[in-house]
């Protein structure tokens, strides 16, 4: 003889409500997880300094045009003088490298420090073609490692504008901040010809400074949702 169900009885499940709501946790959590490493980018903050016409902008317009895909930069030779902050953003893999480009002047670099317990790295543009200024640019490269805030951050100087013939070579931009390599520390720190003009060490620069802001572990990342 069968036996038959109850009439209006469903089967009872061999799952007790504690274990499902444990295993929605335990889904949530792995579904949260998946999410951050396939949407959300470590986002680091670097700052662009220097004196005015240094040519940090135009750095900052090559970087964003040779890492970010269908960006189309302004152009080069309608760059003029940065009054205030220009803000871009590359992203270097599942790194995004937040930019804040800071005007030069010498009225606006007292506002520098301003910014600099929220960065993780700084990057210096030196004009390697006026000597002139170049004493003015190391006593505020001077002022910049000289400061508390930043203590750790990496520091990449980037002597621009080596594709000008008559430009400065890189031990003589070393020599003539030697000064400061005692208040550079311990840091990541590193000197490399650039010219933002032609491109020339704009990927190389970006790429040391991925990797010494990732390893520095004394300035954790901010996390962000790709857009």
């Amino acid at each position: 003889m069968r036996l038959r169900p109850c009439p209006g009885r469903w089967p009872v499940s061999r799952l007790s409500p504690h274990r499902v709501s444990a295993g929605s946790g335990r889904m949530y959590t792995l579904l949260s997880g998946l999410y951050k490493y396939m949407f959300q980018k470590d986002e680091y903050c670097v700052l662009i300094l220097g004196l005015d016409n240094a040519g940090k902008t135009t750095f900052l317009e090559q970087s964003k045009t040779r890492f970010n895909k269908n960006y189309k930069g302004m152009s080069l030779s309608k760059i003029t003088t940065t009054v205030g902050l220009n803000i871009g953003t590359v992203d270097v893999g599942k790194t995004r490298l937040m930019f804040w480009d800071l005007g030069g002047q010498e009225e606006l670099q007292s506002l520098w420090d301003k910014y600099y317990a929220e960065c993780h790295g700084v990057i210096y543009v030196i004009d390697s073609t006026d000597e002139e200024r170049l004493s003015e640019s190391k006593q505020a490269f001077e002022k910049v490692v000289s400061s508390e805030a930043l203590d750790g951050v990496p520091i990449l100087v980037l002597a621009n504008k080596q594709d000008v013939e008559t430009c400065l070579s890189i031990p003589d931009i070393k020599t003539a901040f030697s000064d400061c390599t005692c208040k550079i520390g311990r840091r990541d720190c590193l000197t490399q010809a650039c010219s933002a003009l032609t491109g020339k060490g704009v990927r190389e620069g970006i790429e040391w400074m991925v990797k010494c802001v990732v390893r520095n572990i004394h300035r954790p990342p901010r996390q962000r949702d790709i857009t």
